[in-house]
């Protein structure tokens, strides 16, 4: 089946909004697809999650809202945290679910929290006796199982650990095998990433390759994916996607490290941009990687601080110099106004 990449660049530029921001009942259904939601890389601490240039609207304070009103939890997905739909608990506690490991620091913070309800992490020192290094890895653990929920509904440090059951009451954990759970959020991502290979869905959600690979098969054999070149796609669109192609929008976003696109291909765009980079004299730690016209081609380098960010240089795999003017403007949209020392290695005066 003859399918140009163009099209499917295209096709991911719209289904992402990135061609044209969304409005609130797409973004939601966007915010779906893509989760779980994360911040702001390194400079998103405390914050709720953002889709950058999604939304026609400001994302940051919708989403806050979100917290606050339980529309968005808190999970911890594969040594993660993220920010998912309430309606889809069962979904990723089908995908992430880990039984605990019994242990006596694990099940005395259990015991505290079900027999006296909602507690910080002060008060299970004051209760326990324990140290905070050890009831906050316990506490991760018992999160990873869906026996407790963190309830962090702000951005602020202090807040309450409750029983996952008794938060909520109606979600069945057994809803869904992974194999289902797999099949569903598959289908989001094929629809949103358009043409994806395994890597990248290995990549994204982080499980094991083998359950990846057979809800994959799975759902080729079913005709839900079709194969093209290597690549998975869904039958609707390799059949839409083979009648012809579409308008390509010039445009160039610096892409932050916890952003979907970047998750989707973090191992590869570090082998590929790493020899870029790693020799350089200067920090050379990658900040932003640049998404220019659809497609990722360059990356800018520093190093993180808890201020401002060093921006030093930006590098890429082509000749930009014609793009210079759009690429610097995208940096200054992420970077407060700043712009790397250097162009292309050359220092800009």
């Amino acid at each position: 089946m003859d399918i140009s990449p163009q099209a499917v660049i295209a096709l991911r530029m719209e289904r992402q909004h990135l061609a044209e921001p969304a409005n609130e009942k797409a973004y939601r259904e966007l915010y779906r697809d893509l989760q779980p939601g994360q911040s702001v890389y390194w400079n998103g601490f405390g914050q709720p999650p953002t889709l950058s240039y999604r939304a026609a609207f400001d994302d940051l304070t919708y989403n806050r809202q979100r917290q606050q009103n339980h529309e968005l939890v808190k999970i911890r997905t594969a040594g993660t945290v993220g920010w998912i739909e309430p309606a889809d608990l069962e979904l990723y506690a089908a995908l992430y679910r880990k039984p605990v490991k019994p242990d006596r620091i694990t099940h005395q913070i259990r015991v505290c929290i079900e027999q006296q309800g909602p507690m910080n992490i002060q008060q299970l020192k004051e209760e326990t006796g324990l140290l905070v290094k050890e009831i906050t890895p316990a506490l991760h653990r018992l999160q990873e199982s869906f026996c407790v929920y963190e309830d962090q509904s702000d951005g602020n440090w202090d807040r309450g650990w409750v029983r996952f059951a008794e938060q909520f009451p109606e979600v069945d954990l057994d809803r869904y095998t992974r194999m289902d759970a797999l099949k569903i959020v598959l289908r989001r991502f094929a629809y949103r990433q358009v043409r994806f290979d395994f890597a990248m869905a290995r990549s994204f959600y982080k499980l094991p390759e083998k359950e990846i690979r057979a809800a994959l098969d799975a759902m080729t054999a079913e005709g839900i994916l079709t194969v093209s070149d290597g690549y998975y796609l869904l039958r609707a669109d390799a059949e839409r996607l083979a009648r012809g192609t579409s308008e390509m929008i010039r445009s160039v976003y610096a892409i932050h490290r916890n952003d979907f696109l970047y998750k989707c291909n973090e191992a590869l765009l570090k082998r590929r941009f790493g020899p870029l980079y790693q020799t350089l004299p200067y920090d050379h730690e990658p900040l932003y990687y640049l998404l220019i016209d659809g497609e990722m081609h360059g990356v800018v380098i520093g190093h993180f601080r808890n201020g401002p960010n060093d921006l030093n240089d930006i590098v890429c795999d082509l000749d930009v110099s014609v793009r210079k003017t759009e690429i610097l403007a995208a940096v200054r949209r992420i970077s407060g106004g700043r712009v790397p020392a250097r162009f292309m290695g050359v220092e800009q005066t």
